[in-house]
């Protein structure tokens, strides 16, 4: 009888510490699922072709998410979906969804999955109302091209704060039209002290010129960056770092 007594106390003694942590040995986070649509039925951007391989390397290096590449509206499915944690568009035009397709979209962030929009994001989707509720506001004309200084509107949000106060930058610059002010947190806004405001189609509104924000939609995140029209924007460490930030934001990989 004693000798069972043992042999009980010695497998109890081992499952406990199996089932001690390691200290020092974490587990393996999970990695958020991205699904990149580049899709343009407008204007196409040669930064496009860059741009799929700067995602991939900045998770990759992270660590934060895998990325599938796409340009087939098909894959706006429900089903399909169920796959992501979150959709990013780098994309122009009327997308030629189908209201399947739409729907699908909708409930996918609304149900509290992520969107990414970058550069021309707001570029796409004038014909559908809902995108603009989803996405924050419409691209309005650029009348600057060059280098700019980009004031940091929230210096405690952990999306921009290694940005310091400002910083500039050389790239296209978008105006947005239709933007959801009262409904979107502006993270970075251009200074327009360092262009030119009497050149034509400039467009003065209350809120000035918003370059990126973050919003909610039903449950979800969105983040948006007006930056990347220039390949050497994607390529500074300063915007992958923005880019990551935002995605493991819209993830809930970081609050």
């Amino acid at each position: 009888m004693l000798k069972y007594k043992v042999h009980f106390s010695m497998l109890l003694l081992v499952a406990m510490l199996v089932s001690v942590p390691r200290v020092g040995h974490s587990r393996t986070a999970r990695k958020g699922k991205l699904l990149y649509m580049t899709l343009s039925k407008g204007y196409r951007h040669q930064s496009i072709e860059l741009s799929k391989q700067i995602v991939k390397e900045i998770g990759e290096k992270s660590g934060a998410f895998d990325i599938t590449v796409t340009e087939d509206v098909g894959a706006f499915t429900k089903e399909n979906l169920k796959n992501y944690d979150a959709v990013m568009f780098y994309t122009t035009g009327e997308l030629p969804m189908t209201d399947v397709e739409k729907s699908a979209f909708v409930d996918f962030i609304r149900s509290g999955h992520g969107l990414v929009g970058v550069h021309s994001a707001t570029d796409t989707f004038y014909e559908w109302g809902v995108y603009n509720k989803i996405i924050g506001g419409y691209f309005n004309k650029h009348p600057w091209h060059q280098l700019v200084t980009v004031d940091v509107v929230d210096p405690n949000s952990k999306l921009v704060s290694s940005l310091g106060k400002s910083f500039q930058i050389s790239d296209e610059i978008y105006q947005i039209a239709d933007f959801q002010a009262d409904t979107s947190h502006v993270l970075l806004a251009l200074d327009p002290t360092s262009v030119d405001l009497t050149k034509p189609a400039v467009h003065r509104r209350y809120y000035g010129w918003p370059i990126a924000w973050t919003r909610m939609f039903g449950k979800g995140r969105v983040y948006y960056n007006s930056l990347g029209h220039e390949e050497a924007v994607w390529n500074d460490p300063r915007y992958q770092d923005m880019l990551l930030k935002g995605i493991k934001w819209v993830t809930r990989e970081e609050d």
